[in-house]
């Protein structure tokens, strides 16, 4: 049988409880090797391939070490491995109001009643997104933009933007320190409103130089995609359809007939 001072964590000592990812008291014996890791991502880090979690038929109890089926108890010596298993994903854990998905495919942290699945972006929301998110069709299976890491299988929240596109939450807190577009489509990452209040404001305190006042530009916004020409001014030029500063010059500056 064997011993968890062999297994792929190296060094474990009988009776440690759990990893830096999971609360648990068992070590999950990967199908791949043969290896014992207290989980997936402990694996993958020391591995040069993965641990497919659904493949996984035994654990080993970190108490008396006895090898056996993945179960929630030990049956040997009643050791609890996870105030949470799911029998699916063999997850164990502290009890964190989990779920498990049959459409995300894996378990989620709840509570369930307060997430909803959208069949068309394939991913579970927060149940105040019902009927106030832009849907994209199996968004969750791609990569953080910011990243490119996974998204759908990560265990770090994902952010949606009002676009519909998807980050990570920490890469969306990370974004905002520099910029505040989604970086795929440059739509405005969160609601801009009192922002272009005061740009409004700054432009009306900056007049343009004399030869500059006529000056009209064709804009794009990337909020509302329309077009329009606007006054040129080096602020910032105001989407006429949305109100928006997020726009992009979209063709070359004119200056009106009467001062030509």
């Amino acid at each position: 049988m064997a011993t968890a001072r062999e297994d792929g964590d190296g060094g474990r000592e009988r009776g440690q409880r759990g990893c830096e990812h999971y609360d648990r008291g068992c070590l999950l014996k990967a199908p791949c090797c043969d290896k014992l890791y207290t989980c997936r991502l402990c694996h993958d880090n020391n591995e040069d391939h993965q641990l497919d979690r659904f493949k996984v038929k035994e654990v080993q109890c970190i108490n008396c070490e006895k090898i056996q089926h993945a179960q929630q108890t030990c049956e040997e010596c009643s050791t609890l491995f996870g105030e949470y298993y799911c029998n699916i994903c063999h997850l164990f854990d502290k009890d964190k109001k989990q779920y498990h998905c049959e459409n995300c495919g894996i378990c989620r942290i709840g509570p369930k009643e307060d997430f909803f699945h959208c069949l068309k972006c394939n991913l579970c929301l927060a149940m105040n997104l019902q009927g106030r998110h832009k849907c994209i069709e199996n968004v969750s299976r791609q990569n953080c933009p910011i990243c490119l890491e996974d998204i759908h299988t990560s265990r770090v929240v994902a952010h949606v933007l009002p676009c519909g596109h998807l980050l990570h939450r920490t890469c969306y807190e990370e974004m905002l320190k520099k910029g505040y577009r989604c970086p795929l489509c440059m739509h405005s990452a969160l609601d801009m409103t009192r922002y272009w209040q005061q740009l409004d404001d700054e432009v009306a305190q900056t007049p343009m130089p004399s030869e500059y006042q006529n000056m009209t530009v064709d804009i794009h916004c990337n909020d509302c995609n329309g077009r329009s020409t606007v006054q040129f001014h080096i602020l910032g030029m105001k989407c006429q359809l949305c109100d928006s500063y997020n726009t992009a010059q979209a063709g070359g500056r004119r200056i009106s007939v009467d001062q030509q």
